[in-house]
């Protein structure tokens, strides 16, 4: 399976959840039931990914924590706030970066749409 159609498969699990849940739960929630229903897809999901930093040939495991990877390709970081900010999205490229991935969403929960809390990053930039 490509990125790409995990990521659609993730993109319409998101949508139907904030469908039935609403916008303005904690992440937690979020994640606990979008990562239910990508395995009833029959993705394999891990939450709470650590993301190691290397630093002078040491790796460190305490650096970052990615919300979501899926199918060990596309890494999940979930908001649940107002507005998304740059500096939520540069975190995804980060995740992608250290992790050498190439596809990463950032779904903001929060929004009173859906669509509007959808942000598609590709290593190297955010669409």
């Amino acid at each position: 399976m490509t990125e790409n159609e995990i990521g659609k498969i993730v993109v319409d699990r998101a949508v139907n959840l904030h469908i039935e849940l609403g916008p303005g739960l904690f992440e937690t929630v979020y994640e606990v039931v979008l990562a239910h229903l990508l395995c009833e897809a029959g993705l394999k999901v891990e939450r709470q990914v650590p993301i190691p930093i290397r630093f002078r040939g040491i790796e460190f495991n305490e650096g970052f924590r990615a919300d979501m990877v899926v199918e060990n390709k596309v890494i999940i970081e979930l908001k649940s706030v107002e507005s998304v900010c740059k500096a939520h999205k540069k975190q995804v490229l980060t995740y992608l970066k250290l992790t050498d991935k190439k596809l990463g969403y950032l779904l903001n929960f929060g929004e009173e749409l859906m669509k509007d809390g959808i942000f598609r990053v590709l290593n190297g930039h955010v669409e």
